[in-house]
C-alpha cells in the first residue's frame, strides 16, 4: 500500500524550498478516499490509519504543484501562498 518511492534528499536538496504555494489539509472534510496520496507526484503524503490526521504532508519535499487539491473530491486540501 506505500508508494515504491519516497522523497529524499538528492541533488537538489529539500525539494520543498521551493515551493510557492503551501497544501493544507483539513481532517474534518476528509473523506479518506487516497486520492491525494495516489497522485502525489513526488510521494510526499502519507496515509495515517491511526490518529487525528488521516494525511500529512511531507513539507521538506512538497512542491506546491497542486495536484492534491486538484483532485480531493471534498476540498479538504486547500492551497495557500507559502509565506
Amino acid at each position: 500500500m506505500w508508494p515504491l518511492a519516497k522523497p529524499a534528499i538528492g541533488v537538489s536538496g529539500k525539494t520543498g524550498t521551493w515551493r510557492l504555494q503551501r497544501p493544507v489539509f483539513d481532517s474534518s472534510k476528509c473523506i479518506k478516499c487516497r486520492l491525494c496520496w495516489l497522485y502525489c507526484p513526488d510521494s510526499t503524503i502519507d496515509i495515517n490509519e491511526e490518529g487525528a490526521n488521516f494525511i500529512t504532508i511531507n513539507y521538506d519535499y512538497c512542491k506546491g504543484c497542486g495536484i492534491c487539491s486538484n483532485v480531493c473530491p471534498a476540498k479538504a486540501i486547500t492551497m495557500y501562498p507559502e509565506e
